[in-house]
């Protein structure tokens, strides 16, 4: 599916929703290693931006995004509109990462 026509709007510039197909979800549920827990915990030391924890977020966002995707093209769509991230620690050390939206199908507007 083209990035493009993926936003958080809920409509897309030049695009008319032809139809709604329902909402689409990715799911990553992700622990920290313990090297990446030490490491981590040693940059807080230093203050800043702990990227070993950036790294690890960013990651873990873009294959629920992805995951979300894959769900939105099984639906037969080619857009997927207000797309939203939530987070919830299951465990400690243990986060769930949610990325979900509305799978449509759209056509470029005359």
């Amino acid at each position: 599916m083209d990035h493009a026509l993926t936003t958080t709007a809920f409509t897309l510039d030049g695009y008319k929703v032809t139809r709604t197909l329902g909402v689409v979800r990715g799911i990553m549920v992700r622990s920290r290693s313990i090297f990446g827990t030490i490491g981590g915990s040693l940059q807080t030391l230093v203050g800043g931006n702990i990227s070993l924890f950036t790294s690890l977020c960013e990651k873990t966002r873009g294959e629920a995004f992805e995951l979300m995707l894959a769900h939105a093209q099984q639906l037969g769509a080619n857009a997927v509109v207000g797309i939203r991230y939530d987070a919830t620690e299951v465990m400690n050390g243990v986060t769930e990462v949610l990325c979900y939206g509305t799978a449509v199908v759209v056509d470029r507007s005359a």
